[in-house]
């Protein structure tokens, strides 16, 4: 097989009420906005033209509704591995915030009280490398930024702290796969929202 043209496509959730005010939401299971539910229902034509022939989604429901706006659900897996970081006690809660009692926190190198550790999340994000590295034709996976930031970093071999340098807007459409041959992955597209 031609792994040059093997694609891993990455799709962040529409935006719900947590993303407009900059509030972190992990397990917290909010829906998508209207305006998120529109830029959700954009993504066919985005899309067009890429033949996948497995298509994953994070169960919560703002990646499930994007993936089922985006004509997908039908033959979507649900994958618990594909859920947002869990932000634990700092669910709902915005950087700013937490950053008034912590001043030195940063989440990509502290994880969350009674949430998830960076080694936790970078687990998770290593189970779905490992298993899309066996992938066989274009894979397409709809979840979450932080997530898909540090999955991205683990795909590339680095740290999942690096994964702070991959800012991920909503419904954006994002492509991981090789250069040469498996022991060379890139990024072919990143945070594209046209």
């Amino acid at each position: 097989m031609n792994t040059q043209s093997l694609s891993i496509c990455l799709v962040r959730h529409g935006g719900t009420a947590w993303t407009a005010t900059g509030q972190h939401t992990g397990r917290t299971d909010l829906p998508l906005t209207p305006d998120g539910e529109l830029e959700a229902r954009r993504l066919p034509e985005r899309l067009k033209g890429i033949p996948f022939t497995q298509v994953f989604t994070s169960p919560l429901q703002r990646a499930f509704r994007t993936c089922e706006l985006a004509g997908f659900a039908a033959v979507a897996n649900l994958d618990n591995d594909l859920v947002e970081w869990n932000y634990g006690a700092y669910d709902g809660t915005t950087t700013a915030q937490i950053r008034e009692e912590r001043p030195d926190w940063d989440l990509f190198r502290d994880g969350c009280p009674g949430g998830e550790s960076v080694v936790q999340i970078s687990a998770r994000a290593d189970s779905v490398v490992r298993r899309l590295r066996q992938a066989e034709g274009n894979v397409l996976l709809f979840s979450h930024s932080h997530f898909l930031r540090v999955f991205t970093a683990r795909w590339l071999g680095l740290e999942a702290n690096a994964g702070r340098y991959f800012l991920l807007d909503t419904t954006a459409v994002s492509i991981v796969g090789y250069e040469h041959d498996r022991r060379d992955p890139v990024i072919r597209l990143w945070n594209d929202c046209h």
